[in-house]
């Protein structure tokens, strides 16, 4: 059974049977078999299905944000705005896909050459629970819009979210046979993969599991876009706007109760403010309202599983141990659910788990630097290159960061975040190709020659 867990509780939630591999490889049939009517659709034809299912999904957002906060915890609120942000992509697409993908013509020695952009087929997205609307949409938007048809592989942790955004599509008009979701056991991803009518597979999740995933596309010699884990750095030099920083950088690690991979996870702090900056985070933290994320009066929620709390507070306390001085938080909350407090870790150092790891929940590391040039240092000792921004007036600073940070986005005086307008994705272990933004429709495409004599 998928059999998700009320992590705002504890108890068990109503599972679903996943289906036996032999009937996911007839759904993946099925949309299979629905790609050459659907390629054969123009632009406008795709564009209207996405805005009604857009429609569909803002007249269903409150019993959206509901499943969200009772599968994976996340607050009404940012549940609702999630909702808002996947139907926003699907117009986003529709609107723009065909200038995304409209011929280019080159000069050569024909009469006339350029590249088309036709769809490949069938992808499989395999989806995280961390925000299942929205990656969903991340998915499904420009894929569709692309001439591809789909099959949804959701998260465990949220088959109801998934089901029903299944449920709204099809009511929205979506054949079936374009979109699917295939809820399956983990352990059947690798055959769903294999399945030899899937020709391009979307992955979002941990690192560990994406070079699972790329391994076994690859040797399928199927493409694959991979968006895995960060540990994003955020440099805060004496010169910014402090107040705005700290009201930023909290959000940035308290959205999703930290469950996010392009949260600021390391702050690097300018070593002249240090102190007043770690105050101004102190009170900002303290302030942050924790508990059943069905009450909107709550900010933040629990974290989606034990073993997400238990391994972020084993990340916790040996950070602790290493040296480092918690002010706020870094106990496992008592009682029932999966919470965790917003804690603040200061004077981290290069090797403590929490520099070294990716911290998945409410916890900062905050870490003093000498200068700009030790800020750099520190921000690129990271095996990931997911995210990374920097708060400073100084132009000459950030020209200087933005030749010099190694990472897919760069955020400057402001938070690292997703836009169907930009592209979006990461170098590293947090990644590689793109979502979003006219790049990312040009994933699952075929970039195809045309010449004539």
């Amino acid at each position: 059974m998928l059999a998700p867990t009320n992590p705002t509780t504890g108890e068990s939630l109503p599972g679903i049977k996943p289906l036996a591999p032999e009937v996911a490889g007839q759904v993946i049939d099925q949309v299979a078999e629905g790609f050459s009517e659907w390629r054969s659709k123009s632009f406008g034809e795709r564009a209207e299905y996405l805005g009604k299912m857009a429609s569909a999904m803002r007249d269903a957002k409150v019993e959206l944000a509901d499943l969200m906060a009772l599968e994976m915890g996340k607050p009404v609120a940012e549940g609702l705005g999630e909702v808002e942000k996947g139907a926003a992509c699907a117009e986003y697409y529709a609107e723009h896909a065909e200038k995304f993908l409209a011929p280019e013509f080159l000069d050569s020695d024909a009469s006339s050459s350029f590249v088309q952009y036709p769809p490949l087929g069938t992808v499989l997205g395999i989806l995280p629970w961390n925000a299942p609307v929205w990656l969903a949409m991340r998915f499904l938007a420009p894929a569709l819009m692309a001439g591809n048809t789909c099959v949804m592989k959701a998260d465990p942790n949220v088959p109801a979210t998934a089901r029903l955004l299944t449920e709204l599509f099809y009511g929205a008009g979506l054949p079936q046979n374009v979109m699917a979701n295939l809820p399956i056991a983990t352990i059947d991803v690798a055959a769903a993969i294999d399945h030899p009518k899937v020709k391009a597979v979307s992955f979002t999740g941990s690192s560990v599991a994406g070079q699972k995933v790329a391994a076994r596309a690859a040797a399928g010699l199927k493409p694959a876009v991979l968006e895995l884990g960060g540990s994003d750095p955020c440099i805060v030099m004496a010169d910014a706007d402090l107040d705005k920083a700290a009201e930023v950088v909290t959000l940035s690690r308290m959205i999703n109760a930290g469950q996010s991979c392009i949260a600021a996870k390391r702050l690097l702090v300018e070593e002249s403010i240090y102190d007043e900056f770690c105050e101004k985070l102190y009170t900002r933290f303290s302030n942050i309202t924790m508990g059943d994320p069905r009450d909107e009066r709550n900010q933040l929620g629990p974290l989606a599983r034990s073993d997400l709390r238990d391994n972020l507070h084993h990340q916790v306390t040996a950070t602790i141990e290493a040296g480092a001085r918690c002010i706020l938080g870094g106990d496992i909350f008592p009682g029932p659910g999966f919470f965790y407090p917003p804690t603040l870790l200061l004077d981290v150092r290069p090797g403590m788990a929490a520099f070294e790891e990716e911290t998945f929940g409410p916890v900062l590391s905050v870490t003093p630097v000498a200068d700009l040039n030790d800020a750099l240092t520190l921000a690129n000792a990271t095996e990931y290159g997911l995210g990374a921004s920097i708060w400073t007036s100084n132009q000459e600073a950030i020209a200087q960061a933005i030749t010099t940070l190694e990472s897919g986005q760069i955020a400057v005086n402001g938070i690292v975040k997703t836009d169907p307008r930009l592209p979006s994705g990461g170098i590293g272990r947090s990644g590689y190709g793109r979502e979003l933004g006219p790049h990312g429709i040009r994933e699952f495409v075929n970039v195809q020659q045309i010449w004539i004599a």
